[in-house]
């Protein structure tokens, strides 16, 4: 059984159908690149794996556990957010607390969920100790991405292309099991594109298991394992890098990789 079995996800908005059918597996420490133009429904396709949209039919199972099943219609709030813990989404356009620190930033969702979130009532200790633990975690994963300098920071301090890193940064501090980026360099100048880039390399070095849309053809082929091209809300194509890039057989995915070439 593959690491991530997705079947037959459909989802509509109104009468527009966005998702029509998506089936795909990935295995553990493996890299998918999601490529396709805008509107073809790769956005909403990352959302319903992160449970921030609801499919209207098929399956999501992670590591052998069914986490969404669209037959189950009684799915509670809390439910959704412990489902939501298998991913971690890294966004276009970084989404961070603007009044927190860089430190603060990447640390404050782990401190939630493992105090404000526990079942038990903590001692002062026990809180303590979780504190510490959070702290040395999330000073560890922004040295990772290169900005243990930049801990005392505000987000305004920083350039987009460290912005966008305290944002990875601050999804791996969740500890998820798939590792989500929604085009995660678009809201970027091209000469912070490739900081964020040599980021993603690293943790696919790392044997991270990551799902990447994006519209860099070149950092697709080097990267990804596996490659899907979307078009109108259904994979159009699925393979290797080399079969996708190298010998598209679909005429659609022939013709954006031509035009993708041709304006990069």
């Amino acid at each position: 059984m593959a690491f991530l079995e997705v079947n037959n996800i459909y989802k509509n908005f109104g009468k527009t159908e966005v998702l029509k059918g998506i089936d795909f597996s990935l295995e553990k420490g493996e890299v998918l690149a999601i490529i396709g133009s805008s509107g073809s429904g790769k956005t909403t396709l990352l959302r319903s794996l992160n449970f921030l949209e609801r499919p209207d039919s098929g399956t999501i199972t992670v590591n052998g556990e069914v986490l969404f099943d669209a037959a189950y219609k009684d799915y509670s709030d809390r439910e959704a957010r412990e489902k939501r813990l298998h991913f971690g989404l890294v966004f276009q356009s970084f989404n961070l607390f603007p009044q927190y620190t860089v430190l603060k930033n990447v640390s404050i969702a782990p401190e939630l969920l493992r105090i404000k979130g526990s079942e038990k009532k903590l001692s002062r200790s026990e809180k303590a100790e979780i504190l510490r633990e959070i702290d040395e975690n999330s000073r560890r994963l922004l040295d990772m991405v290169g900005l243990s300098e930049k801990i005392g920071s505000y987000p305004c301090e920083l350039s987009g292309g460290q912005q966008q890193r305290v944002a990875i940064a601050r999804a791996l501090a969740m500890k998820p099991d798939i590792l989500c980026f929604d085009e995660p360099t678009s809201a970027l100048d091209p000469e912070l594109t490739g900081e964020v880039l040599r980021v993603i390399r690293e943790l696919k070095n790392s044997d991270r298991t990551m799902i990447v849309v994006t519209h860099e053809m070149n950092f697709a082929r080097g990267v990804a394992d596996k490659v899907i091209f979307m078009a109108d809300g259904v994979i159009e194509e699925v393979g290797t890098p080399d079969e996708v890039f190298g010998n598209p057989k679909s005429e659609k995915t022939r013709a954006f990789l031509e035009k993708s070439l041709e304006n990069p």
